[in-house]
């Protein structure tokens, strides 16, 4: 679709028009375009920035792009809102469980846009030369320029991040899969996946991550889904089904508001909830985004500050 946009000649407009409101953070109206794209993936919003010439503008786009709501992070924030958040009408059809999903959104996008402008102020240093932009005639683009472009996109995200991706993906598995001991006889077929997760390394690092952890108040499982969640946001889910598959057979939202710690109090109550969305959308867990911020910038120093930040 951006593609389209593109060939069509409306980008370029579009990030002309939004020059203005990114040039107060730091920012140009290219820098738009590579945040816009990072509503589907960090990656090519990061990998688009090469149109920037400005480096420090470059920098700071790249370095707020991951904080722009991606598409792995809505498994999270549908699970928890859907399972957390009353369902009830505000105004004709908007409804509360749609309104705290636009607002993560709108959270993680002025949040990238003041992180920029903090970075332009405290850390980034060079000219920021004018912003010149050719605004090209608005054409009807060949298909064959669009899938041709389309593909050289896919391919750079492939070459690029899919080696990192496929190493993370493995040394996760291990960590998730490879128990210790033997589950006891006569558990279920969930019942044991949850027992070999919980006695996994990453259970083990799970519980030895709980004193970090504990003023946000995840506990161990939580933990263990944000460690699956560095290969990929959305496994948070899938991870934390598992290590609770042997609570009940309910759906997830109903066992995670039915899960009690061992003095009795609930797991997940709203502050924990709230604690967890806030997370996803500021903390940056993708080891690929990592990969391609260490190779555009050819310095770990970025990608470090980012993920500590």
């Amino acid at each position: 679709i951006l593609t389209v946009l593109e060939k069509v000649g409306y980008l370029a407009r579009a990030a002309f028009l939004a020059d203005r409101l990114m040039g107060r953070f730091g920012l140009e109206g290219r820098s738009f375009v590579a945040m816009l794209s990072s509503f589907a993936c960090a990656i090519p919003g990061i990998l688009s920035t090469r149109t920037i010439p400005s480096e420090r503008r470059r920098i700071a786009t790249m370095m707020a792009s991951p904080l722009m709501t991606c598409s792995a992070r809505l498994p999270v924030f549908t699970l928890l809102i859907s399972g957390f958040v009353p369902d009830q009408g505000v105004f004709g059809p908007v409804r509360t469980q749609g309104l705290a999903l636009f607002g993560l959104y709108v959270l993680g996008a002025v949040s990238g846009l003041v992180y920029a402008g903090v970075l332009n102020l405290l850390a980034l240093s060079g000219s920021a030369a004018p912003v010149i932009m050719e605004l090209p005639p608005y054409r009807r683009p060949t298909a064959r320029a669009v899938l041709l472009q389309t593909w050289e996109g896919a391919w750079s995200f492939i070459r690029k991040a899919g080696t990192v991706i496929l190493l993370s993906s493995v040394v996760l598995w291990l960590l998730l899969n490879l128990s210790f001991g033997q589950p006891p006889a006569g558990l279920g077929e969930p019942q044991v996946a949850s027992w070999k997760l919980e006695h996994s390394a990453a259970g083990y690092m799970g519980k030895g991550l709980e004193p970090v952890f504990e003023p946000l108040g995840f506990e161990w499982r939580t933990n263990v889904a944000v460690i699956g969640s560095l290969a990929a946001r959305e496994v948070f889910v899938t991870t934390l089904a598992l290590s609770t598959a042997a609570e009940s057979e309910a759906s997830l939202p109903d066992r995670l508001r039915e899960l009690r710690a061992d003095d009795g109090s609930k797991v997940y109550d709203a502050a924990t909830v709230a604690a967890i969305l806030v997370f996803f959308v500021y903390a940056l867990q993708c080891f690929s985004t990592i990969a391609v911020l260490r190779r555009e910038t050819n310095s770990w120093r970025w990608p470090a500050i980012a993920f500590v930040s």
